[in-house]
């Protein structure tokens, strides 16, 4: 069975104003995040379910500007405090 298939959706917050885009969270999951033309972050998607790459953005960014919450409960599981 794909573990991915099965892993709860996340989504990933970004908090434009924060953002000095290091680029670090587009580096960790090019599939979810991306700088965008003012050179700050974005999602590309509105859910994903690559946990390790989305975790990792959040974990990444020097100023905190990424929060990875579940879809389904709104726990928020990045960044680790």
């Amino acid at each position: 069975m794909n573990r991915q298939n099965t892993a709860p959706a996340l989504v990933v917050r970004v908090d434009r104003a924060r953002c000095v885009g290091t680029g670090l969270c587009a580096g960790a999951a090019p599939a979810d995040l991306a700088l965008g033309e003012d050179g700050r972050a974005r999602a590309l998607r509105p859910a994903t379910t690559d946990r390790e790459g989305v975790t990792e953005a959040a974990e990444l960014c020097p100023v905190e500007a990424l929060a990875v919450h579940r879809v389904d409960t709104g726990e928020q599981i990045a960044p680790a405090w």
